[in-house]
């Protein structure tokens, strides 16, 4: 397939909170209009892997797209990608396969530390890469955002355990793209009431600044306020604040285009330079400042780093990557068939030995059944069968 016929990068979506609130439903409302209709839906589990509800807890995150955004009949399904090692592996081609078929794809409570060490360098990761840069939309909230990060925040290592302050290697999503960000959500936090300073993703505006002090200074950070989201047009490099609070930016110096400005919804010129005591420390000692972004308002991608499209065939597996082309070319050219008896009797027997736990069996019948040039995905309503594509040979 010619790369030039692929589409661009799906918007990304960061929450600071609230995306299952009133404010987060008008927010996808307006993501689901760009979608096609009856969008794919895939919920990845990972981030909260480690608690024992955590089927239930993303099971929610399902219910809201279900049952509150009903109008766009969406088809969700939840990717039980908890933890590496077992059966549930961000590692596991069957559990993970629903990725390179959704058009959006969320992540969200959890732990940070916690989502990074499961999915960095996984095959999950690879997928879900892959799928963003063929047009899914991204959407992150709470930990997921904080992993997404350059230098990822140990929140609950710190808030709760007690350890010192620290940052620890993210993801770095946006590092595939040539930006260094550091995202904190919850950056208004209020939770501890006139006693405890819980802003800054519970760190508080103390901590915070020392926290600061131990990034290198080329860092850009965003702060995201509850109940607000930072929306990315990486195809039209700009950025877009929706919800009830504001989106807090700190960098470094470096040239600006409009004049440290920002356009507002209406298209008018409007200075978007802050005073907020606390961040005029926190910048004054990077040798920086700081812009603060409301509702409607769009600033250029610029303003948060030097932006660089992404090549996934120097970042991708080969095989990830083809199998992300074709798996798209395919659904969208061809549609589903129907398979001969001889698969669908594999299919039976395959899914036969999933229910008696007989991992390894269905595992063989799993490799017999793409031998055979179709793939199963596994859903709540049963497993779904397709036709694999024949990869073109380019020499």
């Amino acid at each position: 397939m010619n790369d030039q016929t692929l589409p661009q990068p799906g918007l990304i979506i960061l929450f600071g909170s609230g995306e299952t609130s009133p404010t987060g439903r008008k927010i996808f409302e307006r993501v689901f209009r760009s979608l096609p209709p009856s969008p794919r839906i895939a919920l990845l589990e990972t981030p909260a892997g480690f608690e024992l509800n955590s089927h239930q807890v993303i099971s929610q995150v399902g219910d809201f797209f279900t049952h509150r955004l009903q109008n766009y009949a969406p088809e969700v399904q939840i990717i039980p990608a908890r933890m590496r090692g077992t059966q549930y592996s961000p590692d596991n081609p069957e559990i993970v396969a629903p990725l390179l078929d959704a058009d959006l794809i969320f992540m969200g409570p959890g732990s940070p530390s916690y989502a990074i060490r499961q999915l960095q360098d996984s095959l999950a990761w690879d997928y879900l890469v892959a799928r963003h840069h063929l047009g899914a939309v991204l959407a992150l909230a709470s930990a997921a955002t904080v992993a997404f990060s350059a230098s990822a925040l140990p929140v609950y290592e710190i808030y709760k355990v007690g350890e010192d302050l620290h940052w620890i290697q993210g993801l770095d999503f946006f590092g595939l793209y040539g930006l260094q960000l550091v995202l904190i959500p919850h950056w208004n936090n209020q939770e501890g009431g006139a006693e405890l300073d819980t802003s800054r993703c519970f760190m508080g505006q103390e901590r915070f600044v020392r926290l600061i002090d131990m990034l290198p200074a080329e860092m850009t950070i965003i702060g995201l306020d509850e109940k607000t989201a930072l929306i990315m047009d990486l195809s039209r490099c700009e950025c877009q604040v929706m919800g009830l609070g504001k989106v807090t930016l700190i960098h470094k110096d470096h040239k600006h285009h409009d004049k440290a400005h920002l356009y507002s919804s209406a298209g008018k010129l409007t200075n978007v330079t802050g005073t907020n005591d606390d961040l005029a420390k926190i910048t004054k000692q990077r040798s920086g400042h700081f812009h603060e972004y409301l509702h409607g308002q769009y600033f250029p991608m610029s303003e948060i780093g030097n932006y660089q499209p992404l090549i996934p065939e120097a970042t991708l597996p080969t095989a990830v990557w083809q199998k992300a082309i074709y798996s798209k070319h395919f659904m969208e050219r061809e549609g589903p068939l129907t398979p001969t008896n001889e698969v669908a009797q594999l299919i039976r027997a395959r899914q036969e030995a999933r229910k008696a736990s007989n991992w390894a069996i269905a595992d063989e019948l799993r490799i017999q059944i793409e031998k055979s040039g179709w793939e199963v995905l596994d859903t709540k309503e049963g497993p779904v069968s397709r036709k694999l594509p024949k990869l073109k040979n380019n020499n």
